[in-house]
């Protein structure tokens, strides 16, 4: 099967950047604006998405949800993330490899690259932006943590919007998600995606492995192995 380009779409978290933990005090921040109250724990995040995230963590706390505080939470996650750039620039840092890969990538004519991260939008663009690479994906075209909570539906979302924007189509022979936990790998899998992961975050190549991803690497480092996976897990 052949297409003109292929999109290639990465989870951000423990996959391009590790922020140290500073997520739990975003979340912190934002749950003591919107409820008064302080937060005495956080939702399991690794691969979910800030919708699922934000849902389970007010039920927990006994807290109804709806759909108004649900954007109150959101807004007030926004604005947790500025007050905290300057922690995250201090103890985050950009994962070994990613930017090579990133810009490897993003020079060549054949590839769409974007992001597919449980991270709502302005978290995933601050987050790119505070470590310099915003400039190598297409934010329009990527799908976010508050678009929906199933972190599958995601895939369809940047795959259509790929589509509106380029006037090509996108299905799972030539998208390509990249992440680091086995929820990416089964969101890849149910949205229509193949699926490279990398043991850089807390989940090992042979779990990875396990959870069916079509293609493990152990990380970034190897710039021209980790392109030519990326391109080789599509079958255009």
């Amino acid at each position: 099967m052949s297409s003109a380009r292929m999109l290639v779409l990465w989870d951000i978290d423990h996959t391009l950047v590790s922020i140290d933990g500073v997520g739990k005090d975003i979340y912190a921040e934002a749950f003591r604006v919107v409820t008064g109250r302080s937060m005495r724990r956080v939702a399991a995040m690794a691969g979910r998405t800030d919708w699922a995230i934000t849902v389970e963590t007010l039920r927990m706390h006994d807290v109804e949800v709806s759909e108004e505080l649900l954007e109150s939470f959101g807004a007030a996650l926004a604005e947790a993330f500025v007050v905290y750039e300057a922690t995250i620039l201090e103890r985050g840092r950009v994962l070994a490899g990613a930017r090579e890969v990133l810009g490897v990538l993003a020079g060549r004519a054949d590839v769409i690259q974007s992001v597919l991260t449980g991270n709502m939008e302005p978290l995933a663009i601050g987050k790119l932006t505070a470590f310099e690479l915003e400039h190598l994906v297409d934010f329009e075209v990527g799908a976010y943590g508050m678009d929906h909570e199933d972190r599958a539906m995601l895939v369809g979302l940047a795959q259509e919007r790929a589509a509106r924007k380029y006037g090509e189509s996108f299905a799972r022979h030539n998208t390509v998600l990249v992440g680091d936990t086995p929820n990416d790998v089964l969101a890849g899998h149910l949205g229509g995606a193949r699926v490279v992961a990398v043991a850089t975050g807390s989940s090992d190549v042979q779990t990875l492995q396990a959870a069916g991803a079509d293609l493990v690497l152990e990380d970034l480092t190897d710039t021209a192995a980790v392109v030519r996976a990326v391109l080789a897990a599509a079958d255009r």
